[in-house]
């Protein structure tokens, strides 16, 4: 079994895990007939070894191989049901509106027997001459599946992904690499963290710098039994506070109650029956937040609280932000009958102090002293705390004046993590320009147009564009500083020139699971085809029932003019919709695709195409969603008898919607039509259809993205710093980054945790 969870995470590294050491692989040996027949199968999933991973598995037992193949299988999601609505639906059905409301009339007024036509399993009337039914997998009226596929289309890919071998010292390098991590985790790397926690122990003498990162980890020591070693990195009341809400909610961000309600109501405010709905969905989300633990939950924390080592002052001001729900955690884990037990005289009067409000708070004395303008004391506290300094640098530069405030700054900034730096300069240009909005994900998902700084309008361009430079200068110097305290022996450096076109994708953490490839987003991907083939495939493993998710895409064309292809619109120029399914069969889930011709989106002079996925009939995405586009050289199959054109060797990117997510739409990503490329993007929304998609949200995003350092100018700093010269080719390098290594958030992070 761990075998198999250790391929997983492999996988997301481009690799296959082998219990072996590399100094046991011949690489003289000959290739044995099952590895050649387990790398036909692999081929045919879109998948090549590297020489190295060829002559280790020479040495693997058959059973293994075996295990990894179906491995694969199921990750690449060759099992499921990929039969879509329609047979053979490159070629249009011709079914319009009219159909749809005589077939609806017919069955309405209980017209059955009165009109010729044919009955269906879900118990609709199909008319003569409405939809031609021989041409559907299921009822084309109400959208309920009959038949599934049982075989998917393999090897039409024109592009094969290397594996490389991954042991257990680079599985274990991986396990630390994330736990190190400087940079919040995104879903995939938690998720492969969450399976690492399940198989390994923790490593001796890691340091976890990231709080989020602390809560997998306590989890894990909880569930085994370690409360007291999970106590060790319970530094503050907050850090409690957050491990009981990733307890209760499954995120490790603390999001308030009312705001987790009400966005529970907003997810059907544009439904049928909206108020019921909305009410009911705000019902269960309060019932499931209600706050119950029992006897050894209570005594635990109440043993971290009265062991911490600040005072009881310091720990009231670390919970007065979150001064409500304490109230509630205080009564519901019986803290106050704590607090009168021998032996925890600590909680009793941090207890104390905190219902008596004998504390004062810094971000008071910090408000108080800004509405006086007293520079001196503002920006002296700010830099007690550098965290907080770093964000809010920008609006103490226009208040304060760029001089002052950067001299100040720069006298802490080495306290602070690279991310934090890099995010300032990623964000600094967009934050001082002229546009009066900026655009910000909350943490429930979805985006906002946040309003330019209103002392913006008392600086000219050329000023507010010095404060760009000066941050950024002090970005360049800061970076270069770490990087050249870093030994090494190298005196040459490899950059692939497509790095330059990755951004550092901090601040934008990915809420998608990624089980093949790890892109950051705003990753470029080429076509190679006159075709691109859009794919959604969700309900694998739940009961048949009414679940209605939606493929759907936006093309922008000349003249500010847009068209659709979506379920209320199955064809348009350029695009063609394999229809519209509002039930999944048992178990195994169900498909829906968007064939995109190139060539004809250039005939029509389209700009871009924006790739999204929705939930219809219910409040969010799917958490077993799968969501995508294949890409090839080579003509793709779609099935005459079934529909199904899924091809695994064909899948360019592919990402699956996490448990805790809770967005209702999502734009996956974005076709340059002029230049052939798609952009990997990931941009929750809250709306049912892909009308209420803001195309202005998606196009800022683009920009923020464009404006963001790329991986390959991150390596250049890197490159000055340690006095590497840069070189043209892999061979003369001693350090060497490719394509396929940029992808890699982790590897990424690494560069940032110094």
């Amino acid at each position: 079994m761990n075998n198999q969870k250790l391929t997983r995470v492999a996988l997301r590294y481009r690799a296959l895990y082998l219990d072996m050491n590399r100094e046991d692989i011949d690489m003289s040996s000959e290739v044995t007939v099952p590895v050649l027949a387990f790398t036909a199968r692999l081929k045919e999933n879109g998948f090549t070894l590297s020489e190295e991973l060829i002559r280790a598995l020479n040495g693997a037992k058959t059973d293994v191989l075996v295990s990894i193949t179906e491995t694969i299988n199921d990750v690449m999601g060759c099992n499921l049901n990929w039969a879509p609505l329609v047979k053979g639906w490159d070629v249009p059905t011709g079914e319009s509106y009219f159909d749809h409301l005589i077939t609806l009339f017919v069955n309405a007024c209980d017209l059955k027997d009165e009109v010729d036509g044919t009955t269906l399993p879900c118990g609709h009337h199909i008319p003569e001459g409405t939809f031609p039914i021989e041409r559907y997998n299921g009822c084309p009226f109400c959208g309920t599946p009959f038949e599934t596929g049982d075989f998917v289309y393999k090897g039409q890919g024109s592009k094969l992904k290397e594996l490389r071998l991954f042991t257990e010292e680079d599985i274990k390098r991986v396990y630390t690499t994330l736990l190190m991590s400087a940079t919040p985790l995104d879903a995939t790397q938690r998720e492969t963290l969450e399976t690492l926690l399940s198989v390994y122990d923790l490593p001796d003498g890691v340091s976890i710098n990231m709080k989020e990162t602390v809560m997998l980890v306590v989890k894990t020591l909880v569930a085994n039994g370690r409360d007291d070693e999970a106590a060790k990195l319970m530094k503050t009341p907050t850090d409690v506070l957050r491990y009981l809400w990733f307890l209760k909610t499954g995120n490790v961000q603390v999001v308030e109650p009312k705001t987790l309600i009400a966005h529970a109501r907003k997810l059907y405010y544009h439904m049928w029956g909206a108020l019921d709905r909305g009410a009911d969905a705000s019902e269960e989300m309060k019932k499931k937040l209600q706050l119950k633990y029992d006897r050894k939950t209570c005594r635990m924390v109440a043993k971290w609280l009265n062991g911490m080592n600040i005072s009881s002052h310091q720990a009231a001001e670390n919970m007065n932000p979150k001064r409500g729900m304490w109230v509630r955690m205080i009564r519901a884990l019986r803290l106050g009958e704590y607090s009168r037990k021998s032996g925890f005289e600590n909680l009793a009067e941090l207890l104390d102090v905190f219902y008596k409000q004998e504390y004062d708070t810094w971000q008071g004395k910090v408000d108080d002293a800004r509405i006086h303008n007293d520079a001196d004391t503002v920006i002296g506290m700010l830099k007690e705390r550098p965290g907080l300094f770093a964000r809010c640098l920008f609006a103490t530069m226009l208040r304060f004046g760029k001089e002052k405030t950067l001299s100040a700054f720069n006298d802490v900034s080495h306290k602070l993590p690279a991310r934090l730096l890099l995010a300032l300069g990623n964000t600094a240009e967009l934050y001082f320009s002229d546009c009066p909005t900026r655009l910000a994900r909350p943490i429930i998902g979805g985006s906002v147009q946040i309003p330019a700084n209103k002392l913006l309008a008392l600086y000219s361009t050329e000023e507010k564009m010095d404060m760009v430079a000066a941050i950024n200068e002090l970005f360049k110097l800061s970076m270069e500083r770490r990087f050249a305290s870093l030994q090494t022996d190298s005196k040459t450096m490899y950059i692939d020139k497509y790095l330059y076109g990755i951004p550092v994708s901090v601040g934008d953490r990915s809420t998608t699971i990624q089980d093949t490839s790890c892109a950051l987003m705003g990753t470029r991907f080429p076509v190679e085809g006159d075709n691109i083939r859009l794919f959604l495939q969700w309900g694998e493993g739940l009961h048949a029932q009414h679940m209605d998710m939606d493929l759907s895409c936006r093309i922008a064309l000349p003249n500010n003019k847009v068209s659709e292809c979506a379920y209320y619109c199955l064809e348009t120029k350029g695009a063609k919709h394999s229809g519209d399914i509002r039930s999944i069969p048992e178990m195994v889930g169900t498909a829906e695709y968007i064939e995109l011709s190139v060539p004809q989106l250039i005939q029509a002079g389209a700009r871009y195409v924006t790739f999204t996925c929705n939930a219809y009939s219910i409040g969010a995405l799917s958490p077993n969603l799968v969501v995508g586009w294949m890409d090839s050289k080579h003509p793709m199959k779609i099935s005459e008898n079934s529909g199904v054109a899924y091809d695994p060797s064909c899948v360019q990117h592919m990402v699956r919607i996490s448990e805790s997510n809770i967005s209702k739409g999502l734009v996956f990503g974005v076709l340059d039509v002029e230049k052939r490329e798609i952009v990997w993007l990931e941009m929750p929304f809250t709306n049912q259809t892909i009308k209420g998609c803001d195309s202005r949200s998606v196009e800022m995003l683009l920009k923020k993205l464009e404006s963001k350092m790329s991986v390959g100018e991150l390596l250049e700093l890197k490159a000055v710093a340690q006095g590497l010269s840069i070189v043209e080719t892999l061979e003369s390098a001693d350090e060497v980054y490719t394509y396929e290594w940029g992808l890699n958030p982790a590897e990424v992070s690494s560069l940032l945790s110094i």
